[in-house]
């Protein structure tokens, strides 16, 4: 069996089989989405101190913070830009 990796920027990786959703920052209810993750702990910054272009959401509940576009993590995750491990 197969862990497929997805990289969201800046070599950093999260397990494609654990996202949920692919969004933008930009509206008012994935602002406090990140607000309320960021309180409870569970906000990933995976931006560098870079611009959020993408908010990556997890079935953890965890929010991932990523600088790349949206699309292009979509496109990595059904693309061939991917790493997988087998383990």
């Amino acid at each position: 069996m197969g862990v497929k990796f997805i990289n969201i920027g800046h070599g950093n990786m999260v397990s494609a089989a654990r996202i949920i959703t692919i969004v933008s920052p930009d509206s008012a209810p994935i602002k406090r989405m990140i607000q309320d993750a960021k309180e409870s702990g569970k906000l990933v910054d995976a931006t560098h101190g870079r611009r959020t272009r993408a908010v990556i959401i997890m079935d953890s509940d965890h929010v991932i913070l990523s600088s790349i576009q949206p699309e292009t993590v979509a496109s990595r995750l059904y693309g061939s830009d991917d790493l997988s491990e087998e383990g």
